[in-house]
């Protein structure tokens, strides 16, 4: 007989995501301003390294592994027992 698991995994509601996302997003406009925003000063006052660029793809990166751990190792949500009452319901008040 095969043993059924009790409860599902939090999805879209895992907090991995949104920071994921976040990060991720913080990212991908960091790169964009690295390759299209940077001046020859700018790169000039950080020693001639794109930081914009640099820090944005380590983000992505980032982003991309918290993604990654909230695929393999998911929050699972335990579900209810199928005998426990819904607040209200089973306290013999009537309606």
């Amino acid at each position: 007989m095969a043993q059924r698991r009790s409860g599902h995994k939090a999805g879209a509601f895992d907090i991995r995501i949104f920071i994921a996302m976040l990060i991720g997003l913080y990212g991908v406009v960091l790169v964009a301003a690295g390759l299209v925003g940077t001046s020859d000063d700018e790169l000039a006052r950080a020693d001639g390294v794109n930081i914009n660029l640099w820090a944005g793809l380590g983000m992505i990166v980032f982003a991309a592994c918290f993604l990654a751990w909230a695929r393999l190792r998911p929050v699972v949500v335990p579900d209810l027992p199928e005998d426990a009452d819904g607040p209200g319901e089973g306290t013999g008040a009537s309606r």
